[in-house]
């Protein structure tokens, strides 16, 4: 009567069997003359990137065969990352927008804030990489802020502007847009015959306003 030995059948993993969605882990079997896993490969190594419990049977040279125990796998889910605006992306110098990260256990900005809100006030393209509780973390699409520069509001005297009655002071304003004074003119240029204290706005291509200092007419 011959007896022949069974193999030995165990499994050894090539690294971490709990990973995040994305990873794998090889789980290789002892060695025999054959090998049939449990997902049906019959190769001595398989590559795992999904959940489950694997096992393999190992067949040696007489034909013997044993089955190993169950390697468990787990993979753990990816975060949501996504960027939400509190308002418009594109605004005035001076101006901000609130971008909040979707929920997470933690956040990493572009910009190395690490809180789930930050206030952006410059041109920037800014995206959030959120950690789950599970340490696994996914980046999120960027999304683009736009600033645009105000323009400038400046007044220059074509004379002077300390005069008698009867005489005048043409005002002209820096290059823009669109123009409203102080005295409700909304002309880049104005003709100034009475004292007081004379101002304009000045808005740009982009409906950025900005207003001069005021220049003082005496009469």
């Amino acid at each position: 009567v011959t007896v022949n030995a069974l193999p030995t059948a165990t499994i050894s993993t090539g690294g971490a069997t709990t990973f995040c969605a994305g990873g794998s882990v090889i789980l290789t079997s002892s060695t025999g003359a054959s090998y049939l896993w449990s997902t049906g490969a019959t190769t001595q190594s398989i590559t795992v990137t999904t959940a489950g419990s694997y096992s393999v049977t190992v067949t040696n040279a007489s034909g013997c065969s044993t089955t190993s125990a169950a390697t468990n796998v787990i993979v753990n889910a990816l975060p949501t990352a996504t960027i939400t605006a509190g308002g418009v992306t594109t605004f005035c110098a001076g101006g901000s927008v609130t971008l909040t990260s979707s929920a997470g256990a933690g956040y990493l900005w572009s910009n190395g804030a690490t809180t789930q809100s930050i206030i952006a006030t410059t041109s920037g393209s800014y995206s959030v990489t959120v950690t789950n509780a599970s340490g696994c973390f996914a980046t999120s699409a960027a999304t683009a802020v736009t600033v645009n520069a105000l323009p400038t509001a400046t007044i220059t005297a074509g004379s002077t502007t300390t005069f008698c009655a009867g005489g005048s002071v043409i005002l002209t304003s820096s290059n823009g847009a669109s123009y409203l004074w102080s005295t409700g003119a909304t002309i880049q240029s104005i003709t100034v015959t009475t004292a007081g204290s004379y101002s304009v706005t000045v808005t740009n291509a982009n409906g950025c306003s900005a207003t001069s200092a005021a220049t003082a007419v005496t009469v």
